[in-house]
């Protein structure tokens, strides 16, 4: 056994060639695996040297179930379940595992019944940065409470496509600048708990209209507009120096002479522009190696693998096939290449199992740091607040559409946790001005609209189920036309406790007033009832553009 953290020259002349490839392979660990699976996954670890595990909640999960026709099925312990595993698949291993997770917002992101953070386009409309800050560091440290090393975030992609099925809302923005400012904030919360980052998905995958997870998108803007706009955060962070950057399944062909192929397979990219032309000396990682955009495009176990290290990448994630990957390195793959890689890589461990400095800092609790984040972001799109006022004395009718956003990780989630406790939003306004209130979720668009006969003025409050834009957001179709027939027909004040996007899907422009909430947490919801009141004033820019 080789002692943890010896010099790199060292532990590269003690272990074999196959266990130094190993070191490489990062395959996917699936929290709610059978006992056989896990089983399987520690002989897999001692036997063949991994280096490390992303876990995902399960087989059924966002990892695989890009088409969502399998079942997630919830689990209260997954936690628990979760800190088990690693220090079972730790025990299998000569060489610590570098654990890491896609912990965005949290835990949540892959763990029920962990606390759940706001979205990067939420935070993205905040005007107080150490509130980013915060965020960062207290899901940080919740990752090393937990036994995890690394989070793969921040998504430093740019949010300019109002379609884009697999970023929006996992983006900062569309303003580069702004993108950049805040993915610092967020990495200098991460680095004070000394838990590990990587910006994603280079060279960027926010200008798409294709989910990687099921096809190649083309990213068809010449090299000059890529470096202002999808490339600058990615820049930026990298002359900052950064833990990893992960690079994402992609084609652009301005960085390739034209040629149509991932960015993750991609020579050009990664040791031509990521490392040649910006200089960047630190791991890459790929994104998940089981993605469509890529894996069907290999037949042989093994090819993937090989092609994703030929390529530049030093940890493969989620690899498909490790042990035909870790054969087929050592076939082919030169020396050269193979010391290069994991002398980046057993630096990275050494940073990632060094003691943490004791942080003396004081961190809020979710709920009150949830509550800050609400009051920063917070966004008056259209009108103004004391237009809202005189709705008020007029008299109103108040409409609520949609069930509630869920939370788009692939993990079935209480809704209990996403609705407010007692009262929503629509319930205080209700109980605070003793009214009837009408709701899709309980009643049909015609006992709505026989409700609301004689009033002018309409509170619309909208709470889609999905985050996502497919499908128009989750509403269904009674419900965009009931939104359209007050559209047309009411003079309206809206609170809209979503992706900002659905407001442009529906063209929802012209309002006495639109309120942006972008979650459908229990403490944005307060705070959208103190708006109302007049006790809040909407602080928060709005990170996209609409028109």
């Amino acid at each position: 056994m080789i002692p943890e953290w010896t010099a790199v020259n060292e532990a590269y002349d003690t272990l074999s060639p196959k266990e130094r490839i190993g070191q490489f392979f990062m395959p996917a660990a699936f929290i709610n695996d059978t006992e056989e699976d896990v089983q399987a996954m520690e002989a897999l670890i001692r036997e063949h040297g991994i280096g490390g595990l992303c876990f995902f909640h399960s087989k059924a999960s966002a990892a695989t179930n890009y088409e969502g026709k399998k079942e997630v099925v919830y689990n209260e312990k997954s936690r628990q379940r979760l800190q088990e595993l690693i220090e079972r698949y730790q025990a299998a291993s000569e060489i610590p595992l570098m654990i890491a997770i896609d912990a965005e917002w949290g835990l949540a992101m892959r763990v029920e019944e962990t606390d759940q953070f706001p979205y990067a386009l939420t935070l993205g409309a905040a005007k107080d940065k150490q509130l980013i800050t915060q965020v960062g560091q207290t899901i940080a440290r919740d990752l090393r409470k937990t036994g995890i090393h690394w989070n793969f975030a921040p998504v430093v992609d740019m949010n300019v496509q109002p379609e884009n099925p697999v970023i929006g809302y996992r983006s900062f923005g569309e303003d580069a600048h702004a993108v950049t400012e805040n993915a610092r904030a967020f990495i200098k919360g991460m680095k004070a708990e000394g838990v590990l980052h990587a910006i994603k998905h280079f060279p960027g995958h926010g200008n798409t209209k294709v989910d990687s997870h099921l096809g190649l998108p083309v990213l068809e803007d010449d090299k000059e507009t890529l470096l202002q706009t999808d490339l600058f955060p990615f820049v930026e962070l990298i002359k900052e120096g950064v833990d990893a950057v992960m690079v994402g399944h992609l084609a652009v062909p301005a960085l390739t002479g034209g040629k149509i192929e991932a960015s993750s397979l991609s020579p050009g990219i990664i040791k031509g522009f990521l490392r040649g032309e910006l200089g960047f000396e630190g791991v890459v990682v790929t994104d998940a190696l089981n993605m469509h955009a890529i894996s069907q495009e290999y037949d042989s176990p093994g090819e993937l693998e090989l092609a994703a290290f030929t390529a530049g990448n030093d940890v493969l994630c989620y690899c498909p096939n490790p042990v035909a990957g870790i054969e087929a390195i050592f076939e082919n793959a030169t020396e050269a290449d193979i010391k290069t890689a994991f002398y980046r890589i057993w630096a990275l461990k050494q940073k990632a199992f060094q003691e943490p400095k004791k942080s003396p800092q004081y961190l809020p609790e979710a709920v009150n740091l949830n509550s800050c984040l609400a009051r920063s972001c917070i966004t008056l799109y259209c009108g103004q607040p004391d237009g809202i006022a005189h709705f008020v004395k007029q008299g109103f009718g108040i409409v609520e559409c949609g069930s509630g956003a869920q939370a788009d990780s692939g993990v079935v989630v209480d809704s209990s946790s996403l609705i407010v406790p007692g009262k929503s939003f629509t319930d205080r306004i209700k109980d605070q001005f003793d009214m009837n209130e009408f709701k899709t979720a309980t009643q049909t668009v015609d006992e709505i609209k026989e409700g609301l006969e004689g009033q002018e003025n309409i509170l619309l409050v909208l709470r889609p189920p999905q985050v996502k834009p497919q499908y128009q957001f989750g509403l269904n179709q009674d419900e965009l036309k009931l939104i359209r027939e007050l559209y047309a027909e009411k003079q309206l004040v809206i609170y809209h406790f979503g992706n900002p996007y659905m407001i442009r899907a529906l063209g929802l422009y012209k309002t006495l007033a639109t309120v942006m909430l972008y979650q459908d947490f229990p403490e944005f919801h307060e705070v959208a009832f103190k708006h109302f009141m007049g006790e809040v004033t909407a602080k928060g820019k709005l990170p996209v553009s609409l028109a």
